[in-house]
């Protein structure tokens, strides 16, 4: 009976790093534990067989990402059907976890080849596991329209330990903290070692009972370690010091300087906190945001930004009521520019999701500059395929959207990047706003979809992570969600209510001001320079190593 329960204890523990995994991320936020919750996970890929291991990375990857994505139930409240709500959670959970495991089943195969050579061993605690996580990453990021949520490298970020996001990405913050959790799992694996050697391993093969303690039949005897006992040493200390020197080289680009030659940018930022496109507005927008702007007037703010969506209260972008509304909330705010989120349709009947900078000219007339979403989020803004089966269009919950080009936003010799809601988690897009010149970051989002759960913090851990890879500062206004503005090097200010807690789903207006350093001052960031192609590459070379066929067989 207690061997019995001793057993299914043992079982479960193997789901201990699902729990910590998730636990390092809101609403909980233990940034830390993913320093060390997938070492037991790593342990397991190095001493079992791919198919053992592709089942139990695959099963952790499950429960981790059922529990992150817990927030998509709150959309049943704002009309979405509960049956489909339910159905798409536990879809989504799975496809990620399906990186998790594919994880696990290369990672595997990578380890049965080493063959006990010390230096392949060697190889693939330093390249070919950090590598293999971060490319499976970037590719669930960039795949059929990409999910780029939760890496590991965003909870780096958010713990102050995000610098080395400028040299290559949030990517390569995942492979570190990879690196650190296969160097417990080494220890791990030192320490449990003569009570494995104590034990009789064996591996079902062709109907046969192979000890892995003695070479298969037709083998050759299969090489011992060259390496000195104390050479152990090497996969303890050296990944903690490349860890160091990562960060230490990255601090160059991440940190922010400005000096007497920078520009000020006053912005105020207004968080309206409208209900979602389901509801129609439970006051008269007209108030409440009369209030608002009013409260950032005594600053003459030179440029007011609002969420995503806010203009849908009023009229389209490109109509004279657009304008209109467009020249009140200048004239109430006493400010320079306006910029807001909404949606225009074009002559040809078109949808976009879009972002309008309203200016005035030396006319006094508003100026109307159109930045429309490139990024559109599957099942939401388009179906996938209704491009070529036009019937799915009106299945889309917002209309089926049409996608836009990358392109800034100029006021007054300020250049802008806005990135629209889901843009601000892919990293491609807002490195290419940095690549084309952007003085600053504007990410405006619409949270009340989710509202009154952790999608809102989650989703601003993302965005953070743009503004270390890019070295630009990020205005950030979101609808039911997380305002403030943050730097490079991990600094913000948030809008908080009197007790000093996030205001999340409550109104607030915050008027703050950014430094901008002149362009001749600012270096670009390696990331902006170089993007993905250096990890695209070596992914593409490790997961085709990883595939290729081992010899004897011993990893099927």
């Amino acid at each position: 009976m207690i061997r019995r329960t001793l057993k299914t204890l043992s079982k479960i523990a193997w789901f201990i790093p699902a729990f910590l995994l998730w636990a390092s991320y809101p609403p909980i936020g233990e940034r830390t534990d993913v320093f060390f919750a997938l070492a037991p996970l790593i342990w397991f890929a190095r001493n079992r067989s791919p198919r053992e291991s592709f089942r139990l990375w695959f099963l952790n990857g499950f429960l981790f990402w059922a529990g992150t994505l817990a927030w998509m139930p709150a959309i049943v409240k704002n009309g979405g059907p509960w049956h489909l709500v339910v159905l798409g959670w536990g879809a989504l959970a799975a496809y990620c976890a399906l990186y998790f495991g594919l994880f696990g089943f290369l990672s595997s195969r990578i380890w049965r080849k080493t063959d006990g050579v010390y230096w392949k061993r060697l190889l693939a605690i330093f390249v070919a596991e950090p590598v293999l996580w971060a490319g499976l990453e970037l590719l669930r990021s960039r795949f059929m329209g990409g999910f780029a949520w939760n890496h590991l490298g965003v909870a780096a970020v958010n713990s102050g330990f995000g610098a080395g996001a400028s040299l290559a990405g949030v990517y390569l913050l995942s492979a570190m903290i990879v690196l650190v959790n296969g160097t417990f799992a080494s220890i791990a694996e030192r320490m449990l070692k003569p009570w494995m050697d104590a034990r009789k391993r064996v591996l079902e093969l062709g109907g046969e009972t192979l000890t892995l303690d003695a070479p298969a039949e037709g083998e050759p005897p299969r090489r011992r370690e060259g390496a000195l006992r104390y050479l152990r040493s090497v996969e303890t200390v050296l990944p903690f010091i490349v860890v160091w020197g990562v960060h230490t080289a990255g601090s160059d680009y991440a940190s922010f300087r400005p000096d007497g030659d920078s520009r000020v940018l006053t912005v105020a930022l207004v968080q309206r906190n409208f209900p979602c496109v389901f509801k129609s507005a439970e006051k008269n927008p007209i108030e409440v945001y009369e209030k608002l702007l009013g409260n950032a007037a005594p600053f003459s703010p030179d440029l007011v930004v609002l969420p995503e969506s806010a203009f849908c209260e009023f009229s389209l972008f490109g109509t004279p009521r657009g304008t209109a509304t467009a020249d009140w909330m200048l004239k109430t705010a006493d400010a320079k520019a306006l910029l807001a989120g909404g949606s225009r349709i074009n002559a040809d009947k078109e949808l976009f999701n879009s972002a309008a900078l309203y200016g005035r000219t030396s006319s006094g007339l508003v100026d109307e500059q159109i930045y429309d979403k490139v990024h559109l989020v599957p099942f939401g803004e388009y179906i996938p395929g209704d491009e070529l089966i036009p019937a799915l269009k009106k299945f889309a919950p917002v209309g089926s959207c049409s996608r836009g080009e990358p392109k800034l936003l100029d006021f007054n010799g300020f250049k802008l990047g806005v990135a629209i809601c889901f843009e601000d988690t892919d990293s491609q897009l807002v490195r290419k706003f940095a690549e084309m010149g952007a003085d600053a970051l504007v990410f405006i989002t619409n949270d009340s979809w989710f509202s009154r759960s952790d999608e809102t913090l989650q989703h601003t851990w993302q965005s953070l992570a743009r503004a270390v890879e890019t070295g630009l500062p990020v205005i950030r206004v979101g609808n039911s969600g997380v305002t403030g503005v943050f730097y490079p090097d991990g600094r913000g200010s948030w809008l908080t209510g009197k007790d000093g807690e996030l205001l999340i789903d409550e109104l607030g207006c915050k008027v703050e001001r950014v430094a901008i350093p002149p362009k001749e001052r600012r270096e670009p960031t390696p990331y902006t320079r170089f993007g993905d192609i250096p990890l695209f590459v070596l992914f593409i070379l490790t997961a085709l190593y990883g595939l290729a066929p081992v010899k004897f067989g011993r990893a099927e």
